[in-house]
């Protein structure tokens, strides 16, 4: 069985890090195609290397002196190369960003050799061939991934190749040009090369020990998540969790490829273990708890609504037509909210307000602020009775005020509005009426 190995910034950050990366590479023979990130921090107080490439770039568009900020990434990558004791020299890929930078600076060329030069050592170090992403990941002319003639091209390049390093977070775009994925892209470039070697596992290396369910910065020591299906996980990442990037799913989940998240300081931790189905239940009831701060309710009352077949879709097009995203629409027999994130909303404010006025004429309109959502996820909520009850109890012990209630048709989850002001609190209750009860 082959496996995909992506190791994140924390993990490769110095040569003591690449050593313990290396160590788990070699226990797994099956461990054939490395995906390295760039340079994380060492320590609270450092730079990520991407970071310094982006500063490298902004001086240089305004003609000002990068080398001070130069002279750190190369320092950065001489010491690891130095600390693992390799012969590898990077002057003439150095030699060849300087010139970009100096004459034709690109900010996803930049931002990309953050992960190209950390790539060449992982290959030295490893003695595993080197692919350069920008030959074998493709982006279309709208600048988004293109699939299908990634697959077509990587897939035969890594059949002829027993074992690679590919760098992630880059790939070309139809121009020619390096073209980058969003921040912590290189997760998404594992799943590319996961799918493409048809792997059997994509394990996704970082500094914890897999998902947790809930925020260790709001609930103390929180338990980790063993599995987790891909649903969940987009229901659990769209309400801020986070543990790896969120769009890493798509290309192993069509594929079926289960994704493991472990943990490189701790490599005999399980971690977490990312599936298309699984037959096995939380022993909680819940999966994970997620949420996030600053929406807004807009609460639209009129007789009768229910009986004129347009009234939603002209609510939907006053947001529309401000670019404004809904977030959730719950509605009852003569009153429909909409929330939406606060940020996006105010500056549109009266706009949407006024046409909404115009368009449904409706009874009454109130907005509310200060609005945070709260996801209760899990698989195995619909089977079992009492799971919204135990939420509501949580919250009334805590005397919380529900200001909203949302459940999908999935019953994968239950949404609840609170104010800003409640939120820890309610996750806490949440969480110990759950787990630790």
């Amino acid at each position: 069985m082959k496996k995909v190995v992506k190791f994140g910034g924390s993990s490769l950050a110095s040569a003591g890090q690449f050593q313990k990366a290396g160590e788990i590479i070699r226990a797994d023979k099956s461990r054939v195609y490395v995906v390295p990130s760039a340079p994380g921090k060492r320590d609270s107080a450092d730079t990520k290397i991407t970071d310094l490439l982006y500063k490298c770039y902004e001086l240089a568009v305004k003609g000002e002196d990068f080398h001070e900020a130069f002279s750190l990434i190369k320092d950065r990558y001489n010491g690891i190369i130095h600390g693992l004791g390799l012969s590898l020299s990077l002057e003439e890929a150095f030699n060849a960003i300087e010139v970009k930078l100096l004459n034709e600076p690109e900010k996803d060329y930049t931002a990309s050799r953050g992960e190209y030069l950390n790539g060449l050592i992982m290959a030295d170090y490893l003695g595993y061939e080197f692919i350069d992403a920008a030959e074998v990941i493709f982006f279309d002319d709208s600048g988004n991934f293109d699939q299908a003639k990634t697959d077509s091209v990587l897939a035969p390049r890594l059949e002829g190749c027993p074992c690679a390093v590919i760098p992630g977070f880059y790939g070309s775009g139809s121009d020619g040009r390096v073209r980058t994925f969003s921040r912590g892209g290189s997760d998404i470039t594992g799943s590319i090369v996961a799918r493409a070697s048809r792997a059997g596992v994509y394990e996704n290396w970082t500094d914890v020990s897999g998902l947790l369910r809930a925020d260790p910065h709001v609930v103390d020591n929180p338990s980790v998540i063993r599995n987790i299906t891909y649903k969940e996980l987009r229901e659990l990442a769209y309400m801020g969790a986070s543990v790896m990037h969120e769009d890493a799913i798509f290309p192993v989940k069509s594929a079926g490829i289960p994704i493991n998240i472990r943990n490189t300081n701790k490599p005999d931790d399980p971690g977490t273990w990312i599936v298309r189905n699984t037959a096995r239940r939380s022993k909680y009831g819940i999966t994970g708890i997620a949420g996030r701060k600053d929406f807004c309710s807009i609460i639209i009352a009129k007789d009768l609504m229910h009986s004129q077949p347009d009234f939603y879709r002209k609510v939907v097009q006053c947001f529309e037509e401000n670019s404004i995203p809904i977030e959730h629409m719950p509605s009852g027999i003569d009153t429909m909210t909409v929330i939406v994130q606060e940020s996006r909303f105010i500056e549109h404010e009266q706009e949407v307000l006024s046409r909404i006025a115009k368009f449904v004429e409706p009874e009454s309109l109130e907005v509310e602020s200060g609005i945070a959502l709260i996801a209760v996820v899990g698989r195995s909520m619909k089977s079992q009775t009492g799971t919204a009850a135990k939420i509501f109890r949580a919250l009334a012990d805590e005397r919380i005020n529900v200001r909203m209630i949302d459940q999908g048709a999935s019953e994968l989850n239950i949404i609840v509005g609170v104010l800003n002001e409640d939120f820890e609190r309610a996750i806490r209750s949440i969480y110990r009426i759950f787990v630790t009860e």
